[in-house]
């Protein structure tokens, strides 16, 4: 597998999950300004899309992995409302800290825990949700093959997991405007508005090298699960995906 991809480099020290932590730390001020602004806005739409996709499966325990400041677990209370738990985990504490002033604004502290949580180690219980998400986080996973099988532990059989991440669109001119947008712009503006020189580098890297599509398809099954489908967006830039964890036999 090589040396996996990190924010700072080798030689900056640090696993990358402690690298990744430190980033998302360092960019949380700006970080929902950049996500909007890079995405013009389209984002919000993806995670529409993906939290109706949840609707048939009326699920009533909920888990977002990798929250950072909780759009996700905000949109799945909105949609599929109060009958709803959602329970946010992030690396970052940063990250979370704006998430939980966002949930405090909307009075959804009930129905909205936020928590310091790795993808690989999960403090909950074999079967504990119903269903979980997770937006633009799995590939920044230290260990994406064991954080699949964690999250697939902590669903009850026959769960539903919904991953949203972004992808390579494939067909002219959308391949050639993302191409330039990501490796050009992207890390141009992010440095200046978060000051962090590194960040906006690694992100646009860190989708070039996922293995998106039939690969990560791929990945799903070979860590448990079933009923795998993708469903790309917006040309192909983002992919939803879908897939369940066997029922218990």
């Amino acid at each position: 597998m090589g040396t996996p991809l990190t924010p700072y480099g080798a030689n900056a020290g640090g696993s990358k999950r402690e690298q990744v932590a430190h980033m998302f730390d360092q960019i949380a001020p700006k970080y929902d300004f950049l996500n909007h602004f890079f995405s013009l806005g389209i984002d919000v739409l993806w995670r529409k899309k993906a939290v109706r996709m949840l609707r048939k499966e009326r699920p009533r325990r909920i888990m977002d992995m990798a929250t950072g400041t909780a759009d996700f677990a905000l949109e799945t209370r909105r949609i599929l409302g109060d009958t709803v738990h959602v329970t946010g985990v992030d690396i970052s504490p940063g990250m979370l800290e704006i998430g939980r002033k966002k949930v405090a604004r909307k009075q959804w502290t009930d129905c909205i825990e936020l928590v310091v949580g790795d993808s690989v180690s999960l403090p909950y219980e074999e079967g504990a949700f119903d269903a979980y998400t997770v937006a633009f986080g799995v590939r920044n996973f230290e260990d994406l093959a064991g954080g699949l099988r964690e999250m697939a532990r902590v669903l009850k059989p026959g769960g539903l997991g919904i991953i949203l991440e972004f992808s390579r669109p494939r067909k002219f001119p959308m391949k050639q405007l993302f191409g330039f947008y990501f490796r050009h712009i992207m890390p141009t503006v992010g440095r200046w508005v978060s000051k962090d020189s590194q960040a906006y580098r690694y992100l646009p890297e860190s989708v070039a090298i996922f293995p998106e599509g039939d690969d990560f398809i791929t990945i799903l099954r070979e860590n448990g699960y079933v009923d795998i489908q993708a469903k790309p967006v917006t040309g192909g830039i983002a992919t939803i995906y879908q897939a369940r964890k066997p029922l218990a036999r």
